[in-house]
Parts: C-alpha cells; structure tokens; sequence
C-alpha cells in the first residue's frame, strides 16, 4: 500500500466520526488515504457503501460498526486492514477476518488511559471515604463532633488490581508514585511479568482478603462470569470497597446487593449487568454504592485521543512498519 493513497472507508455511526477525527486529525487522515465521507457504512448494504467496497484497503472503524460476516468479506476482495478508533473489536470482527489475514488493530491503548485515569480517581476518593462523608454531611449537615476521621486516608491502603489488561498495567503505572500497597492477580501473568510491573503477584482469593479496595479490570469471557460472586464478596474485608470499570457481568449484583445492604462492603461502578439497570435496581438508592453511567472510557475530548491513535496506525501501516496495537485472534480471550 505504497505510492499512492490507497481508498480507505469509514465503518462506525456518523455522529462518531467528528468526534474521533476533527478537522485537523481528519485532513492529516485524507492526506494518507483516499476516504469519502458520503460512504460512510453505518450499513454495509447501502447502495453507497456498495459501490465503494469493492475498491476498500483499509476500513477505519468505531462504535456502531457492523459485523464483517462472510458476504460483507466477500465484498471487500481488496481489505487488508481494520484500523478500530475504539476499544474493544468483539461486536463485529469475526474469526474470518483473521483467516483471511487481514490485519485488525485497536485504540484500546489510547482508550485505556482515561478508564484508569478514573479508577485512580475513584480509588483515592474510595480512601478518604469521600462518598460516606458526603451522604453524612447531607444528613447531619455537619462535621463529625470530635474533628476526626480514623478511618479515612490513603496512607498505606492496599489495593488490589484483578487482571493485567491495558488498563490494569496503567493503572499500575499511575498508583506507582503513591504510598499504597499494590498486588495484581492474572491467570495469564506469571511471576517475572509481574516483578517486571513491580507488583507482587497472589491468587484471586489472597488478594481478594487482603486489600482495602478491589479493582476490576479482567474481560468478559465465560471464565470470568461472576467471577466476584457472593464467597468472593465474603473474602474481602468489612469496609473494603469493589471498583468495577470493567463489564458488569464480572460480578454478581444479586450477590452484591445482600453485602451491600448488610453494611459489609462499599461498591463503586461505573458498568453493570444489564446496562442500564432497571429502574427499580436497589443499587440505585443503596448510599453504599456509587454508579456512574459507563463514562470511565473516551468521552468527549477524550474521542480525538482514538483518532490520533489510528492516524499514527495509519501512517505506520502505510510506511511499512509494523502496526503498534495490532490485535490477534488469540487476544481476544484475553480481552475485554
């Protein structure tokens, strides 16, 4: 794909392409490729689209795509790559891209700052007991009588990071400045990956029973189902916080909903299982459990991060390096 702009399309939702490439990401992106805003496969059977994919090199694709079945393959004899301006490639990429040896990568690693950025926020919060004191102030409408908060700080707290994802290893990097106990549990990391990390490395349980706050960062697979279930929940410390900014069905919100009513434990989510709740979903209203409506990830400002992630991919690719995020079949059992 050298020595002309190879005819490139994009494959997401239309209001998303603004987002993740605007104006000046987006002429850097034209210069490098031949792409057509008006061919934008929101469809892949769109008459538009169509006509285009015969021609398609490289697919830019985001949230919203459709899946690349067999008769979409078909129609793209041309594509040898799948730049993804998002996460996960999951919901549309299936086992025949790989087969017929089309390079996909990802912007996971761009989007996995700001999921960490917020679990570090979340985790320092957590330690100073930020959500109690606020609902007890909005109660008493007054500080505690005696001016103290024993149980509040960060000093020495120990946290423990389940799964040494994208977002497990940066958030590892960013907790590394601060006086707190870090270990990590991965069934896929072995002992000098995680000396290499710095952390110690302990099974689900040690670590689950030894840390004042939990984060969640492992994928979703059929393993990982309610991985934290109610004699996970048991294990963990009274007055131990659960952090989840993974995908809600690593945990069982049946289970969580007794130890959060029992005073046991504090939660911090920003994903659940479904997404949204209910309406009548307890964990709305329980004051031990903090939501967030799934907004860990990209959002905002954030998008032109994934944008400039493929420009970079883009330009790689078309210079003839190799890709950087390049996702394999074999990841995705290890991805969210």
């Amino acid at each position: 794909m050298t020595g002309r702009r190879p005819v490139a399309m994009f494959a997401m939702t239309a209001e998303n392409v603004p987002r993740i490439f605007p104006p000046d990401t987006l002429a850097r992106l034209r210069e490098l490729v031949d792409i057509d805003l008006s061919a934008l496969a929101g469809d892949f059977t769109d008459p538009r689209v169509r006509a285009r994919l015969a021609d398609t090199e490289i697919l830019i694709t985001g949230w919203g795509c459709p899946v690349l079945d067999t008769g979409t393959l078909d129609a793209l004899p041309r594509l040898r790559a799948v730049l993804h301006a998002a996460g996960s490639v999951k919901s549309f990429a299936t086992p025949e891209v790989w087969e017929r040896g089309i390079v996909v990568c990802s912007a996971a690693a761009a989007n996995a700052l700001p999921v960490a950025e917020y679990t570090l926020a979340m985790i320092l919060l957590a330690g100073k007991n930020v959500f109690a004191h606020r609902e007890r102030l909005r109660a008493e409408r007054a500080f505690p009588h005696d001016g103290t908060l024993p149980a509040t700080g960060n000093f020495g707290r120990r946290v423990g990071v389940v799964g040494a994802s994208r977002i497990g290893r940066r958030l590892i990097e960013l907790l590394r400045p601060l006086d707190l106990e870090v270990g990590l549990t991965d069934p896929f990391v072995d002992e000098a990956a995680a000396d290499a990390l710095g952390v110690p490395l302990l099974p689900l349980d040690k670590l689950l029973s030894g840390s004042d706050i939990v984060t969640l960062h492992a994928p979703q697979t059929p393993q990982t189902r309610h991985l934290i279930g109610r004699r996970e929940l048991a294990l963990m410390p009274a007055g131990s916080v659960l952090v989840n900014t993974a995908r809600g069905s690593l945990v069982d919100h049946d289970a969580l909903v007794e130890a959060l009513r029992a005073g046991r434990l504090s939660a911090i989510l920003d994903v659940t299982d479904p997404e949204p709740l209910p309406a009548d979903s307890p964990l709305y209203d329980l004051p031990n459990a903090f939501l967030t409506p799934h907004l860990a990830g990209s959002q905002g400002n954030e998008l032109a991060r994934l944008g400039l992630s493929v420009l970079a991919e883009t330009e790689r690719l078309l210079s003839g390096e190799a890709p950087q995020f390049r996702i394999g079949r074999e990841d995705l059992e290890r991805t969210a």
